[in-house]
């Protein structure tokens, strides 16, 4: 898999999580993804959180199997090198605003059949996150507990990761067109409208226009049967009935097919049907909740083991076991030492997926320099005028 992207390079001007991602996707799959900074380092370069010795795991976890440059962006000498390694690649992924010497016109100009994909906070041009646009699109009110009043924000980062999977996606689809026509390609993506699509690909869209204002469930699966339920010892898991059978499954292992079969007759409802099923999503989860209370997770885990039951325990990051898993692999990460680091989740059977470290910062300057045909001497004096680290 590391080398199903063999020969493309990838010039990335970026910061933060959604095109860093972008071009990780694309290097974790064999692409030359050369990620230039300023000197010094762009805005992510310490970003939480940080390693006891000051370097960002945010950073490193989203620059594995890249290399780097760090360029002075001020200098007119800084800005050719940018405009050669983009000429030289043919393909350029970027957040950078502000910069009108690295817009798709500018870098055109050298490299008439180029690829750029600029990623921006919305399609008018003005400046947006993920946690503004989240809040903007709605899903802060169907969020958390029903008698919550105010919004709740989440934590993972969901809109700038659907982001940069896009703009790997586009990037990949405009250089399959150009290998075939010649043509080069200007993307934009605004995260807002990475947002507004999914929230309408999901439905939310659709269900306000016909009058609906979707209802907070707290941690009920909308739409059908799930919700978490607390066992013995404090310990809590997620169970999730998604079918007919995943539900008849669970009511076998609890013993309690007739007393859901009665339920449903004096209802009048019909459990087989997922929307019954979460209209009386409380009556049922009171039924099931006593046997989860009196029993131990090494007892539920035996109970529903072999069935279709599907479901899982709440852990923190510090209890996942990363030992033996196969997305899992040690690195020794620059700045931060050895580490369990994932790999592209992307698995084509032939076993070679491996994670790669992010590298130092600048750490390649004089080796892309050479590529682009530079010699010693040349580099020296971009060097001594600041133009590079």
């Amino acid at each position: 898999m590391a080398t199903m992207l063999e020969g493309l390079r990838v010039v990335e001007i970026s910061s933060f999580v959604a095109a860093p991602l972008g071009g990780m996707t694309l290097a974790q799959l064999g692409a030359d993804v050369v990620r230039v900074d300023p000197v010094g380092g762009a805005a992510d370069v310490r970003r939480w959180p940080l390693a006891p010795s000051g370097t960002s795991l945010l950073w490193t976890g989203m620059n594995k199997g890249k290399r780097s440059i760090t360029v002075d962006f001020r200098s007119a000498e800084g800005r050719d090198v940018v405009t050669r390694l983009a000429a030289d690649a043919g393909i350029v992924l970027t957040n950078a605003v502000g910069r009108p010497w690295l817009s798709y016109e500018a870098l055109s100009e050298a490299r008439p059949d180029l690829i750029h994909l600029q990623i921006e906070g919305r399609h008018d041009g003005s400046a947006a996150v993920d946690y503004t646009v989240n809040a903007e699109v709605g899903f802060p009110f169907v969020t958390g507990p029903p008698d919550h009043g105010a919004p709740v924000n989440h934590v993972l980062p969901a809109w700038d990761m659907a982001c940069g999977l896009y703009a790997a996606t586009g990037l990949l689809a405009a250089e399959r067109r150009r290998s075939r026509t010649g043509e080069g390609a200007r993307i934009r993506l605004p995260l807002h409208d990475v947002a507004l699509a999914m929230a309408g690909n999901l439905g939310f869209l659709a269900e306000a226009q016909l009058g609906h204002d979707r209802e907070r469930v707290g941690n009920y699966l909308f739409g059908g049967f799930g919700r978490d339920f607390a066992l013995a010892g404090g310990r809590r898991v997620m169970v999730v009935a998604l079918t007919t059978r995943h539900f008849a499954d669970l009511c076998e292992i609890t013993g309690l097919q007739e007393t859901v079969a009665e339920l449903e007759r004096l209802l009048g409802a019909d459990f087989g049907v997922d929307g019954d099923r979460y209209r009386h999503r409380e009556a049922l989860a009171a039924l099931l909740a006593p046997w989860f209370a009196e029993r131990t997770l090494e007892e539920v885990t035996e109970a529903f083991r072999g069935s279709a039951v599907l479901w899982a325990p709440y852990r923190r990051f510090t209890e996942l076991d990363l030992e033996g898993d196969p997305l899992i692999g040690e690195i020794d990460q620059p700045g931060v030492g050895r580490l369990r680091a994932p790999a592209s989740p992307l698995d084509t059977g032939t076993g070679d997926r491996a994670p790669v470290p992010a590298p130092r910062l600048g750490e390649h300057t004089d080796a892309v320099l050479a590529d682009l045909g530079l010699d010693a001497a040349d580099v020296a004096a971009l060097r001594a005028k600041g133009a590079v680290a």
